[in-house]
């Protein structure tokens, strides 16, 4: 097992304004499972390929158990790496396929024999191991990358969303596979998913970037609870968090007819730095009731109701300054309201989030 560490770690591609990945600091655990989320573009992948040898590192230096790795060949590593396409040879057999890498090495017949089936044990293969990739289904593929990567004994397992290529009802049962096993090997172990849902489900900390820069690393409770900026905010959660900016008021910040309150310190910060006159809220959907008309609560116009058999989620509009704003909350769905209706929703006391209006950042 290893310790991997990103020191100031840049990736700038040719004949583009800016880097891919830009001055990365990050640290992993010894046997930790750190999964790197984001959007399309984000960097993610480039920074796993920087680490496994694929990119170039332009600047700073990685780490792979105290030993400088940046500017090592991929076989020097001492790394395995699991792609999105499975990357598997079709004319070999999953024996085979498992095999190769070990035998590249010159590893013993017999050695190389252990390792396979007892991989195979592993991820419940041993009734494939005569097939060729092309008689098995996508989850049985994705369980021979697996498999080619734990015969090999790494420090480090790379996995490049693997699970993509997999149909929802398949991703939901080999992700908790994955998870499961590597807490069983101890490897440590960097993921990379556009998933926020995967991300949350399987790492012990979860490491968000944008447009190349990391905007929070943290476990995935504290990336619920306490999202470092608004970014964050609204891409962790499923439905997203509700975040407007609107206008502050002596007591807080005003949504229409319901007003939620600030502290005297988050009023100030809000108004620092240009934040001027208006702040960003946010709630989640699940923090949220439907309450009657004199409870406070902000009148929505009902436009869409998606029954979701254990929950319902409420989708409606309300103008805010003269814009049309529109809002999701969880409700009961045996209490559902119907459409065009109009219901009246009230954040519960002490859920919600405040960032500056200008950068942002969580106040």
């Amino acid at each position: 097992m290893a310790t991997v560490k990103f020191e100031k770690a840049s990736r700038i591609y040719p004949g583009t304004s800016r880097p891919a990945v830009d001055s990365l600091d990050l640290d992993v655990g010894d046997g930790e499972f750190l999964v790197l989320v984001g959007p399309s573009g984000c960097g993610k992948s480039t920074s796993l390929r920087m680490l496994a040898g694929l990119e170039d590192v332009d600047q700073g230096t990685i780490y792979i158990q105290d030993r400088d790795v940046t500017n090592l060949p991929p076989k020097a590593r001492d790394i395995a790496m699991v792609f999105q396409n499975y990357a598997l040879y079709p004319h070999m057999t999953v024996y085979e396929n498992m095999a190769f890498a070990l035998k590249l090495r010159k590893m013993a017949k017999h050695e190389i024999d252990t390792r396979v089936k007892k991989a195979a044990g592993l991820l419940q293969l041993e009734e494939f191991l005569g097939r060729k990739p092309k008689a098995l289904s996508g989850g049985q593929r994705q369980r021979v990358a697996m498999g080619r990567a734990i015969v090999r004994e790494p420090q480090v397992f790379l996995m490049d969303e693997p699970l993509s290529n997999l149909d929802a009802k398949l991703r939901v049962q080999t992700r908790s596979q994955i998870a499961t096993l590597q807490a069983d090997l101890g490897i440590t172990t960097v993921y990379v998913t556009h998933d926020q849902v995967e991300a949350m489900t399987m790492g012990h900390r979860v490491a968000v970037l944008l447009d190349g820069v990391l905007q929070q690393v943290a476990s995935p409770r504290e990336l619920y609870d306490r999202p470092k900026n608004v970014f964050v905010a609204g891409f962790i959660g499923s439905p997203a968090m509700n975040i407007k900016l609107v206008p502050l008021t002596e007591g807080g910040a005003k949504f229409a007819e319901m007003e939620l309150p600030l502290t005297r310190e988050q009023t100030e910060k809000a108004r620092a730095d240009g934040g001027s006159s208006h702040v960003q809220m946010g709630f989640r959907p699940e923090d949220t009731d439907l309450v009657g008309a004199d409870s406070g609560g902000m009148p929505i116009h009902v436009d869409l109701v998606e029954e979701l058999g254990s929950d319902a989620y409420v989708y409606g509009t309300v103008a805010l300054e003269g814009q049309d704003e529109r809002f999701v909350v969880r409700a009961d769905p045996r209490s559902a309201p119907q459409l065009n209706d109009i219901v009246y929703l009230l954040p519960r006391a002490g859920h919600h989030h405040v960032f500056h209006a200008v950068t942002g950042e969580r106040l």
